[in-house]
């Protein structure tokens, strides 16, 4: 009876060292989880900022490209105010 008694105490300590072990995994696991959100987190509001940043681009570019074509506009109605001067100049 003190051996089955012996080996249920060894066999316990065993069990309660094994489960020492898988919580230390689990707290290992946590702590992996946690840096691994924190990551996402950070990749997430660089991602955000980033999008702010190209959409800000994006409506610059339209700006510019609406006054690059403003000004070519009014580049070839001097052209054509000019070319319409020298017209009337050599008719005289």
């Amino acid at each position: 009876m003190s051996k089955i008694i012996k080996v249920s105490v060894l066999a316990l300590s065993l069990a309660m060292l094994g489960g020492c072990a898988d919580m230390t995994q689990i707290e290992e696991a946590k702590a992996a989880a946690a840096a691994a959100m924190a990551k996402a987190t950070d990749a997430y509001n660089l991602a955000s900022i980033g999008h702010g940043i190209a959409s800000e681009a994006a409506y610059n570019a339209t700006q510019a490209q609406a006054t690059a074509n403003a000004a070519l506009e009014c580049c070839n109605a001097n052209s054509q105010k000019l070319d319409r001067m020298f017209e009337k100049a050599m008719m005289k």
